[in-house]
């Protein structure tokens, strides 16, 4: 019997969590996917962005350098916030220190939340998964009983289906949380040093404008 025979003869238990696992396989593979993509061209963004603005004579210089590598948007909201005039509002009182520190702090944030954004899909999927294919698993094995208390006997015909069925059960939840959990925490570790690099770049920036005039012209 096969794998798609198993799940055709078993109730709407059954497969309904062959479809819920189905779908967070789906799920996970889209956003590892996506995932990865975004963290390679990320991490080559950061680091040219960052070399050409440290290279630049100006901030201005260095944002319009800037925006031609930061594909993903990732520094040029830092620069970006920095450059606001006030406007008379409590988000532009305090000292220069004051109001660079907060601007920059919501610039990272909103550029945080865009890497960090699917890793909670993944962490769930894989903390998941295992006990959606053990629900699958008891399940078969509670239609194993009945088949056997029905016969009154143990007979091959009788359980062979339901634990066929338990045993796929058990193997799709592995299947669905192990690349969750290995993607999660491979994507994780490129993330922490992405995130690094733009406190670090944020820091940098509020040092420079606070250390010295923000120069206007090219040279």
């Amino acid at each position: 019997m096969s794998v798609f025979q198993l799940l055709l003869s078993g109730d709407l238990v059954s497969r309904l969590v062959a479809v819920v696992l189905l779908l967070m396989s789906i799920s996970s593979w889209v956003v590892i996917l996506w995932k990865a993509w975004l963290v390679q061209r990320a991490s080559v963004d950061v680091e040219r962005s960052t070399a050409a603005f440290w290279q630049s004579h100006s901030v201005q210089d260095g944002q319009r350098k800037v925006a031609a590598f930061d594909r993903e948007a990732l520094l040029t909201p830092l620069i970006t916030a920095t450059q606001g005039g006030g406007s008379g509002t409590l988000a532009n009182a305090g000292d220069a220190s004051a109001q660079l520190t907060r601007v920059l702090r919501q610039a990272l944030h909103a550029v945080l939340r865009k890497l960090q954004y699917g890793q909670v899909l993944l962490a769930t999927v894989g903390a998941t998964a295992p006990f959606v294919g053990l629900l699958g698993t008891v399940w078969g094995i509670y239609h194993a009983l009945i088949g056997i208390s029905e016969a009154g006997q143990i007979t091959i015909d009788k359980i062979s289906g339901p634990v066929g069925e338990a045993l796929i059960m058990t193997a799709a939840g592995l299947a669905v949380a192990i690349p969750a959990v290995l993607a999660y925490n491979v994507l994780g570790r490129s993330i922490s040093r992405i995130e690094a690099d733009l406190e670090g770049f944020a820091r940098d920036l509020r040092d420079l404008l606070l250390s010295r005039p923000v120069h206007t012209g090219g040279e």
